[in-house]
């Protein structure tokens, strides 16, 4: 697959080779990173391009400052010695600006190349042609020493923002570089060989050493071992794996050995998709960039206009107008208005805070969850899989009728094998434990959040919730009677009904994860409203809510009504994040202000989300909501940072400042505070990386 390249501040910018972006100027980063250090090219021609500037520039400097050259030669020499530093060192910047202008996309190499060039020119035609500018202490005035000056610092600045850059994606890097390396193949005829992991394929049997990564994803085919898998759920205990677990891909193995089948390869495994979803939204672009991509479309243009302003007031108009002066002061503020800083803003802050993220279990999809996150203050969530375990038990078999417990059973498990619903599963396990023989069934029909009709041995016959025998028509009183206990214990009942009369009840339970009480502690201190929705009966979600102390319980909620409930809250002006992790939340995921995934759940929850918790437990939430919080006021930061200090700069660099306080601003000083304005930005950005969540 062709490698593509976007730019970090413009991601809808995509070209197939590298380049630069045709907005900004920046360097086009590659879509898809990999473990191998890309910005080292970049950042050695940057550095060689500093390195000789500088070495040319001392001696300009030097000469200019100690006035040890008879005027005769010193406009020559330092031609000589600025000319590489300009044409060369600063050769990058010029392409730039000329792209700037032609494309009608001004930026800051608009405003770089226009200064230097500017100073580099006048001073150039001044060697060459002197009597057409004024002479002041018996020599015109020369500019060359500011344009190398300035050509080199702004390469240095660029050089730091390189080596600050490479640090954002550290994330990615630390991700790409759990994957091991080879694999150790099982061949038909029982011999093994070590294989690139590129060359595992589906179905392929790989075998699995002690201390070794696990290659892939996967199913445990012989053999045992614990599982260290505290890369993906954060978790520091092992897990113990017996064949047909599921085992994931860079986790690594203990002290056993086993056999396991490759399920996912390449870019289809849980970590590359997770280093997908993390370049992804590192590269997405946050509703508040908005602000500042508005201001730097005026903001150039308007810079250029003070310049030239300010050239002819001090070059022309003042009584004491100097040429020179008005040259000198222009330049200066093309130096300090270039609005790298402003552009730098939110895209570190958002490469950062997502990077961060993922390495706390926080796969964010996008800038623009990350930034609605901090305004979230209603969370919805499902039960089965989010509050709970999602590994519901069958804990009860009761009898109505002359058939015994286990004949309830066999009955059962015939019509739930063919369901999806993730409460049929313990229910057919239980049968397959008792080596239950399953009957075969006819017209099989799965009647959404309500339970199964088929035909089994001629009889009309039926399992599910009360809503199910409410429009079968099926006299439920009996049931009722034995299942309300149950149902106090939070325990989920089933009836089974042959030709419209109730034979059985089946009970399933599924345990609250030890972290939701924490989770949901954490959530309220947050100040946030937690609303439960499930498709249980009221009793059995009543015991769950109120041992959990959530806000409020939502019960016998059909899944298309869980956007409409959603929807609701949002009429009443409530931010709504909302946590599932089944097929039938994927609507509701997506209705919400903010879809949050859980790590165990479906393939299309995880799509439908905008933030997935790989840990699986709702902590994840208040993480997320305080990395929004930190990112944002980041940004905020960032953004208060740069306006202020073009506010201020601007004004001194040209002049106004002077008549009352005698302050003028050098271009050379304007050029160091723009790069320092950079920097700091990234740095500010960098901290984001220490923060605790």
């Amino acid at each position: 697959m062709a490698k593509e390249y976007t730019c970090p501040m413009h991601p809808q910018i995509i070209q197939p080779n590298p380049g630069s972006c045709p907005i900004c100027g920046m360097r086009l980063e590659p879509k898809t990173q990999g473990t191998e250090d890309e910005d080292d090219e970049e950042l050695n021609e940057m550095n060689r391009r500093f390195w000789l500037g500088l070495i040319l520039t001392f001696p300009i400097l030097f000469f200019v400052n100690f006035r040890i050259l008879p005027n005769q030669y010193g406009p020559w020499i330092q031609l000589a010695l600025a000319t590489p530093v300009v044409l060369w060192c600063g050769l990058p910047f010029f392409v730039k600006g000329w792209r700037s202008l032609i494309s009608g996309h001004l930026n800051m190499f608009t405003l770089i190349s226009l200064g230097v060039g500017t100073a580099f020119i006048y001073s150039l035609i001044a060697v060459f042609w002197p009597s057409i500018f004024p002479i002041r202490r018996g020599q015109v005035d020369l500019y060359f020493e500011a344009a190398s000056v300035i050509t080199v610092l702004v390469i240095l600045g660029q050089v730091l923002e390189l080596k600050a850059r490479i640090k954002t994606s550290q994330a990615i890097k630390k991700l790409l570089g759990l994957a091991p390396t080879t694999a150790r193949l099982v061949l038909p005829d029982k011999t093994e060989k070590d294989i690139p992991l590129e060359e595992v394929k589906k179905e392929d049997i790989l075998r699995v050493r002690p201390g070794e990564k696990i290659p892939t994803d996967g199913v445990v085919l012989e053999g045992s071992s614990s599982v260290d898998e505290s890369m993906i759920t954060g978790e520091p205990f092992p897990v113990l794996k017996n064949p047909n677990d599921k085992v994931t891909g860079a986790t690594v193995n203990g002290n056993g050995s086993f056999l396991m089948r490759a399920e996912r390869v390449g870019s289809e495994t849980l970590l590359a998709r997770i280093v997908h979803m993390v370049s992804e939204a590192q590269r997405s672009r946050a509703p508040i960039q908005r602000l500042a991509d508005l201001v730097s479309s005026y903001f150039v243009p308007a810079v250029v206009l003070v310049a030239i302003l300010t050239f002819l007031v001090w070059g022309f108009l003042v009584p004491a107008h100097h040429f020179g002066l008005g040259l000198v002061n222009a330049v200066a503020v093309l130096m300090i208005a270039c609005p790298c800083a402003l552009g730098l803003a939110t895209p570190m802050s958002i490469m950062v805070g997502i990077g961060r993220g993922a390495l706390s279990g926080l796969l964010i999809k996008n800038a623009e969850a990350l930034e609605t996150m901090a305004r979230v203050d209603t969370v919805v969530v499902d039960k089965t899989g989010t509050l709970t375990e999602g590994k519901p038990k069958l804990t009860k078999v009761i009898s109505l009728a002359q058939q015994s417990e286990n004949e309830i059973l066999q009955i059962a498990a015939s019509l739930e094998i063919a369901s999806e619903h993730p409460l049929a599963l313990p229910i057919v396990d239980a049968a397959k434990e008792k080596k239950l023989s399953l009957y075969p069934i006819e017209n099989f029909q799965s009647i959404r959040g309500k339970g199964i009709t088929a035909t089994l041995q001629g009889k009309h016959t039926a399992i599910g919730n009360q809503k199910l025998f409410v429009d079968l028509g099926v006299d439920l009183t009996s049931g009722i009677t034995h299942s309300e206990s149950l149902r106090k214990q939070a325990q989920t009942v089933f009836y089974l009904a042959m030709d419209g009369k109730v034979i059985g009840i089946l009970a399933v339970a599924d345990v609250i994860k030890e972290s939701t009480p924490e989770a949901i502690q954490m959530l309220h201190q947050d100040h946030m409203q937690i609303v439960m929705i499930t498709g249980d009966n009221k009793t059995t979600a009543t015991a769950v809510g109120q041992a959990l102390k959530i806000d409020e319980i939502q019960a016998e909620i059909l899944p298309e009504e869980k956007n409409r409930i959603i929807q609701r809250l949002q009429s009443k002006g409530h931010i709504v994040a909302m946590a599932g992790d089944g097929i039938n939340d994927a609507p509701a995921l997506a209705q919400a202000n903010v879809g949050i995934a859980m790590g165990n759940g479906t393939d299309i929850a995880m799509e439908s989300a905008g933030i997935t918790l790989t840990k699986g437990d709702l902590r994840g939430i208040a993480r997320a909501k305080r990395l929004s919080r930190y990112t944002l006021r980041n940004i905020k930061q960032n953004l208060w940072f740069a306006f202020i200090y073009n506010v201020l700069g601007i004004p001194i660099a040209a002049g106004v400042f002077y008549p009352l306080f005698g302050i003028f601003l050098s271009p050379v000083i304007a050029s160091v505070a723009m790069a320092f304005s950079s920097v700091s930005v990234i740095a500010n950005s960098l901290r984001l990386r220490n923060v605790k969540i």
